[in-house]
């Protein structure tokens, strides 16, 4: 790769259902980045995607259980931001006439290169991840996406995952709100959590940080301030 310094720090996730390709491509371009996780349907890649929010998304379409177009929707809901690249045969045109619709960062046909493909996430990276990672933020604080570390006055916040992960849903929802529900299923996967061990929760992050850094919006759930 010829600019490893982009890629080298980003962790990726394959979606593919053909255990044969999954792993000749992952071994091809795994040395390229911090981590290439895999999956093998969309279902899969879904709660992987959820659980260790990898940088870059990379499927194929067709898959059982959940295809690529389905995943990459429901990711969509979640996440404006993340690259999300599919893989597809060239003849399916109304399938990549959705990928646009959904919002697909880029679609390369099957065969795919792989000298392509590592091009392609090199491009995506330099422009959505690259020049386009660090959010400014409220009282000096700023926010990494490509480290996915918080910062104030240049000096990083210690976070745990669960705090790490709820920082990281706020910001790709910088300028709305973040309800208690939505904050209840993605950071805790759904399982159950009352309202006081959230509150809890969002008490610990301000003692990190400070009182104002998270914005209670009374009734509706929690924003930061750009």
């Amino acid at each position: 790769m010829s600019d490893k310094s982009i890629c080298k720090d980003l962790t990726l996730l394959y979606v593919e259902d053909e255990e044969n390709i999954r792993n000749l491509l992952k071994s091809a371009i795994e040395n390229e980045f911090k981590e290439v996780m895999t999956a093998g349907n969309g279902d899969e890649g879904f709660k992987k995607f959820k659980k260790y929010q990898p940088d870059i998304i990379v499927s194929d379409i067709l898959m059982p259980v959940c295809n690529g177009l389905d995943m990459a929707k429901k990711i969509r809901e979640i996440s404006k931001d993340i690259p999300i690249i599919l893989f597809t045969a060239f003849s399916e045109k109304e399938k990549l006439l959705n990928a646009i619709d959904i919002g697909i960062d880029k679609y390369l046909i099957k065969p795919v290169d792989v000298d392509e493909l590592i091009s392609t996430i090199e491009e995506i990276a330099r422009k959505k991840l690259a020049l386009e990672n660090i959010i400014s933020l409220s009282n000096n604080y700023e926010f990494n996406k490509t480290k996915r570390v918080l910062v104030k006055n240049g000096v990083e916040i210690k976070l745990t995952k669960k705090e790490l992960s709820f920082i990281l849903l706020l910001v790709d929802n910088l300028g709305s709100f973040v309800s208690h529900d939505d904050l209840k299923k993605n950071i805790w996967n759904n399982v159950k959590v009352n309202d006081a061990a959230v509150r809890t929760f969002i008490k610990r992050i301000r003692t990190k940080t400070d009182k104002e850094f998270i914005e209670n919006i009374s009734g509706l759930g929690y924003k930061l301030r750009a």
